[in-house]
């Protein structure tokens, strides 16, 4: 779920999968509550254009979970990127996040070596994850 709400690059949509007063570290910033969430999405998706999000489930315990993650996107100078990462998140009661820590290392690519290719959206249910494409 969180994949598709990604893949959507809808900041609203995907912010109200954290609690109000949501923790974040996305690489180098440090963010509290789903208005700082959503702004910090909205830059995102301003300069990673075409973005495609696949997500990978690492391992699980009561209220945390470690994903691994790839997503490959363009800047406005057409320059292609996949980017790794890791995300540990940590969800309240009712099942908002409400810490989420992710490391993240962008490799450029070329628009040849692209492995993500289907329409604006979720990722179709025939497409290979992570594990698949041996990333």
């Amino acid at each position: 779920m969180a994949e598709d709400a990604w893949n959507t690059r809808d900041p609203e949509r995907v912010s109200l999968a954290y609690t109000p007063e949501t923790r974040w570290r996305n690489r180098s910033e440090f963010l509290t509550g789903r208005d700082e969430v959503q702004a910090f999405l909205i830059r995102k998706w301003e300069r990673e254009l075409d973005y495609r999000l696949i997500k990978e489930i690492w391992a699980h315990d009561a209220n945390r979970i470690a994903v691994r993650f790839c997503y490959e996107c363009h800047d406005a100078a057409g320059q292609w990127y996949r980017a790794y990462g890791n995300e540990n998140w940590e969800f309240d009661a009712g099942g908002y996040m409400a810490m989420r820590h992710a490391s993240i290392n962008d490799v450029r690519i070329d628009g040849a070596e692209r492995l993500f290719h289907w329409a604006p959206g979720p990722r179709p249910s025939g497409h290979p994850g992570l594990t698949e494409l041996a990333l």
